[in-house]
């Protein structure tokens, strides 16, 4: 059986298949050697996030993954008294949320990578113009969402990962090492672009070979095609302990 990666997370993750997707761009790096499965709702925050733990990653698994990346934040950073406040969560909560995460999959797997992925940084003005092309003079009058306020998460995310022990994306500062990093990397202010998708894609692939599971590292699940032997397949197969059944 693949080792598997899951991706949990909120929209963010969930959105990460789609076109030049982060995600998807970490299963095709990983074909053949793991099964990148994607664990993303829109909207979720870590409060909400908490009730899936037990869905999502049973205890009695028998097969846990080998790596999951946690990428929460965007949500739980709306600020309380605007549009989006029924997604807030007090920024203390939120690190809590993060460890009780972080604590559940090292119970299922001691050994598994698991990663933190801060939130992106947050163009107030881009989350202004696109809640005007969507509700015209019934927008919002005030962002629901600060930079400010999201790095203040950011470093919550940081410091549990530094408490826990395990590795972070420090990707609400990795962005704004750019300039012009509000319309190259957002779409709509909060959402990635192909080049933000991009960067979370570096980041992730850079963990995950510092952590050894380096996708050019890892074997393919069966022979490649030029290891088979024309004449006799049963042989390359018998070798790899497994029988082929001709159809």
């Amino acid at each position: 059986m693949r080792p598997q990666i899951v991706l949990f997370g909120d929209s963010i993750t969930q959105q990460s298949f789609g076109s030049a997707g982060w995600g998807a761009a970490l299963a095709d790096a990983y074909c053949r050697k793991a099964d990148v499965l994607l664990r993303g709702y829109g909207g979720y925050n870590t409060r909400w996030a908490l009730f899936l733990l037990h869905h999502i990653f049973p205890l009695d698994n028998s097969n846990p993954p080998v790596a999951t990346t946690i990428f929460f934040g965007a949500n739980d950073a709306a600020l309380f008294g605007r549009t989006s406040e029924r997604q807030h969560v007090p920024v203390e909560e939120y690190g809590d949320n993060l460890k009780i995460m972080v604590q559940h999959l090292k119970r299922l797997s001691p050994i598994m990578l698991v990663v933190l992925i801060t939130p992106p940084p947050v163009d107030e003005d881009g989350r202004m113009e696109y809640a005007k092309s969507l509700y015209g003079e019934k927008a919002m009058k005030l962002p629901e969402r600060t930079n400010e306020m999201t790095g203040v998460y950011a470093r919550q995310c940081i410091e549990t990962a530094k408490d826990l022990g395990v590795p972070f994306i420090d990707l609400w500062s990795k962005m704004q090492e750019t300039e012009g990093w509000q319309k190259k990397f957002l779409s709509d202010g909060l959402h990635l672009t192909e080049e933000g998708n991009a960067v979370v894609h570096k980041e992730v692939v850079e963990v995950f070979s510092v952590a050894g599971l380096s996708s050019e590292e890892m074997p393919y699940d069966f022979p490649h095609h030029s290891q088979i032997d024309a004449k006799n397949p049963e042989k390359t197969f018998q070798q790899q302990q497994c029988l082929a059944q001709p159809l």
